[in-house]
This record gives structure tokens, sequence and C-alpha cells, in this order.
């Protein structure tokens, strides 16, 4: 199967990660894939955003950004159009980008089938955290978007009510979550030698991946640190981010900075050996919507995880069986959940073992969810063929 994949992310993180890996597994599947991205991002680093859009958002005001955003469409398009042309694809599979209309005008004009991935709502995401110019714009071409798919992909099921909500025929979404790649996150070395390589030998380690954002709530673990008054508890962060000053500052205050270490932006290569060292790995908060990237890379190298009650984590995690799971909303229940893991060495690895498990009961890689895709794209290339067959003249005989 030829399939045309298109986005328009212009960031190296957790979003490059997912549309290398899917762009990986559907070619280790047999399909020729076609990629239309932005020229620029190859000339990002890992964790990093390429340098175009750094610039729109600290010079350019926020409503001409915006336009120039929906100029990109254009630009999109014709790219769009002439991988069309060149290759003949048999379907094409997009990324979805807010202010992005491409996909939906090559549907319309070459009868191609489409699929759209959609991560988040982006419209009511910007909306609430950055700001829109022009919020009711972006809500309805956001929709629009949705609705002229032919079949949508949320990353979980919470999020597919959302776009069910506007009007998307629920016949035509199909939640497929995040993955993990097990040859990359699968073995890897013992928990007592990561934590030797890293200077951690004898310490319970609290361990979280990701660019850290200060929604992310990990002052509460600092502050669990400090008022436990152990000094083999360990916070390592394997990443960066915009709460890292505050984060390390709190720790300061509250004497325990010798207990905290934040890696800076490390290779993704690098990350399997580092979550090997955590006995607990964090997830303190997520979106409502998401399906958290490092979710799955704990599960896959069978961490014991500690996450917030709330339905989309639900969808892959069950208190007590291959997590613990807290009220956000109760004052200290991070705490009590941290609490039980860290004086109870059976707990976690029962729930670590579940949770490696969890990665082949459910099928959450990359594969597995390439296959799933494929077996979708088949369907309309086929009902596409079919259409084309009986709307053709009948032969002359």
């Amino acid at each position: 199967m030829k399939i045309l994949y298109h986005h328009r992310t212009a960031s190296k993180d957790g979003q490059a990660v997912h549309i290398e890996e899917m762009i990986a597994a559907l070619r280790a599947q047999g399909c020729e894939v076609i990629v239309v991205e932005p020229p620029a991002l190859s000339a990002a680093d890992f964790g990093r955003t390429a340098a175009h859009a750094n610039a729109l958002r600290r010079w350019i005001p926020k409503p001409l950004a915006e336009m120039l955003e929906l100029s990109y469409t254009l630009v999109a398009y014709r790219r769009l159009r002439r991988a069309v042309e060149q290759h003949r694809p048999d379907v094409l599979y997009e990324r979805h980008n807010l202010y992005l209309l491409a996909g939906r005008w090559i549907k319309r004009r070459y009868g191609l089938p489409y699929l759209l991935e959609v991560n988040a709502p982006l419209a009511l995401e910007r909306h609430q955290h950055d700001g829109l110019a022009f919020p009711r714009l972006a809500r309805r071409l956001e929709a629009s978007v949705w609705r002229s798919a032919d079949i949508v992909l949320p990353v979980s099921a919470v999020l597919g009510r959302i776009i069910e909500a506007e009007g998307v025929d629920p016949r035509r979404i199909v939640v497929i979550p995040n993955g993990i790649n097990l040859e990359a996150f699968g073995a890897t070395v013992p928990s007592d030698e990561a934590k030797r390589r890293l200077g951690l030998a004898g310490r319970v380690v609290l361990g979280f991946t990701g660019f850290v954002r200060p929604w992310h709530g990990l002052e509460q673990v600092i502050d669990f640190i400090a008022e436990t008054r152990r000094a083999d508890l360990f916070l390592l962060v394997v990443g960066d981010g915009p709460a890292r000053s505050a984060l390390a500052a709190h720790a300061e205050r509250r004497g325990v900075a010798g207990q905290v270490r934040f890696t800076g932006v490390v290779s993704r290569a690098a990350v399997p050996a580092m979550v090997a060292a955590f006995d607990v790995a964090l997830q303190p908060a997520a979106t409502p919507y998401a399906s958290p990237l490092k979710l799955f890379e704990y599960l896959a190298l069978g961490r014991a995880i500690v996450a917030p009650n709330q339905p989309n984590l639900a969808e892959i995690l069950e208190d007590g069986k291959n997590g613990l799971l807290f009220d956000p909303a109760q004052p200290g229940d991070l705490a009590r959940a941290l609490s039980r893991l860290v004086n109870d060495a059976a707990l976690r690895e029962r729930l670590g073992r579940a949770a490696r498990e969890t990665i082949l009961l459910k099928g959450l890689t990359w594969r597995q969810n390439a296959q799933r895709v494929i077996a979708l794209a088949e369907q309309l290339r086929r009902k596409r063929i079919a259409a084309s067959e009986a709307s053709a003249p009948p032969r002359v005989a």
C-alpha cells in the first residue's frame, strides 16, 4: 500500500517521536510512505522547535501569526498536490494541526481516502493556554476538518467523544492510543545497574520523563521528599522545560536540593537506561484527553506507575493492578500513593510486572498501531475502487 503521510509539526519532541515511529512502523509492514512535512523540521534538534516556529510565536502579533498559519495551508496543499500527482498514493494520512486545511482540500480534489490522526482539540487547548486571536474561526475550521475525514483517529476515547460532539459520525471515529517500540524500550539494563551508572545506588528513585511544565505538579513530589525526611529518596527528572528553574528553587527552599536532579534534554536512545533506574514512575498530571507518551515508556519498562485517576488514563491503567491511581482533587492523595509505593517493594514489583504485560495484552505498540491503520486504509481503498467501478459506464459488447 502507498500512503501519503502529511504533518505540519515543527517541533522535535514527543510529537516527532509519534511521527517517526508511525512512519517507521508503516514501512516495516511493507507500505511505501511518502512524507510531506515542513522542510525546517530536519534542521531542529530533539527537544527543540524549528527556528521559524519560534520566531512566529515570539515576535509576530497573534492575529498575524494565526493568519500566517492559515496561509501555510496553501503551501502544504501545493506540496501535497505534487506528491499525489507524482506518486499516486492509495490514501492520505494526516496528523491534525490547527488552521491546516490541506488534507481536506486534497480529498475534495482527488477523492483520496483521508485518515486524520487527532492528538488534541487544538482550538480549545490553545485558547485555554496561549489564547487565540480568532477562537471561533479556529474551532469552526477544526471541526470542519474533522468532519471531512473518512476516518478520524483520536488517541483516547475521551478525545473521541469531544470529536463526536462536533458532529463527526461515531462510526468514523477509531481510537488508536499512543504506543511504544519494544525493540527500543524492551530489554534494558537491570535497575541496580542503571542506578549505579547514574550514581544513585541504594536510592529509592522517583522518576519523571519529558518536558516539565508547571501544571505537572512536581513540586508536590519535592514536598513529599522533604516531609518524609528520608535521605534515600531521590527525584530524577529526565528532561527539561519551563518549570525546571522554579522546581530547583523549590527544592532548595525545602532543603532537599541534593535529592533532586534534572538531566536536561537527553537523546531518545538514552531514555530507557534512565527510566530503568526508576522505582516509581511519575505521571503526576495529564490533560484530560491525552495519551501521554511517557506512560507507554513506563509500562514497557515495567515500572510501578503513579498517576491521577481520570478517564483517559483509566483507559490504560487500572488502580492497584498495573498502576496506583490517586484523586487529584483530594489534597494529599498523591503523597498517600507515593508513600505506599516507596514503602512496599513487593507492591512496586507486582505493579511493574503487570505494567509490562499491559503493553502486550492491549497491543500498545507502534507496530500494532500501524497494522490497525493499514487495515482501515485498505477498507477505504476498497470502497473507493468499488465506487469507481459502480460509476463507470457499462462496456459495449
